[in-house]
């Protein structure tokens, strides 16, 4: 079972006009939340052995702040194409992994992500579903699972949705 993970960036900073979006940074909830999500990433042993993460500051920070050193056996894919990607675009750059790949994390933007997210996630748990759909939180992942064997055969009637977390959910009442 191939496993991809799709991470939302942080929250990220808004406070100075006059850095364009490719360069904003995270903003501290932003920060705090990575380390929430590290932490989850850690204990539930999600170490992806490829990571695809889009160009600009703020997903960068995200994966400096999730993962302040990657999992050994990791390797780290920064692409400028994957900034502000579109659902079909990324649904295009996973169909091109390597098939010996079994794990990957996405990190990128909305509403890209959660349109991918809704693309592979139809078949998943129906409340996972629901929540996704109607909203995919900064910092949230979501996992889908892939039952083959090619990447190039990834499709909705062989994916589910089968986790959403978000960092408000992580860190508890």
């Amino acid at each position: 079972m191939k496993r991809i993970y799709l991470l939302r960036h942080a929250k990220s900073s808004r406070d100075d006009p006059t850095i364009e979006d490719f360069d904003r940074p995270l903003a501290p909830r932003g920060a705090r939340d990575c380390r929430t999500m590290g932490r989850v990433l850690a204990e539930a042993g999600i170490a992806p052995e490829l990571i695809l993460c889009s160009a600009a500051r703020r997903t960068r920070d995200t994966l400096d702040g999730v993962f302040p050193t990657p999992p050994e056996g990791s390797e780290v894919k920064i692409e400028k194409r994957l900034y502000l990607a579109d659902g079909e675009h990324l649904l295009r750059r996973l169909e091109r992994l390597d098939d010996n790949i079994e794990t990957v994390l996405v990190i990128g933007h909305n509403p890209g992500l959660q349109e991918l997210g809704l693309r592979l996630g139809g078949a998943g748990k129906t409340a996972l579903f629901a929540r996704l759909k109607a909203k995919f939180p900064t910092c949230a992942l979501a996992e889908i699972e892939f039952a083959g064997r090619r990447w190039a055969d990834l499709s909705a009637g062989r994916t589910r949705l089968t986790s959403l977390t978000s960092p408000k959910e992580a860190n508890g009442p």
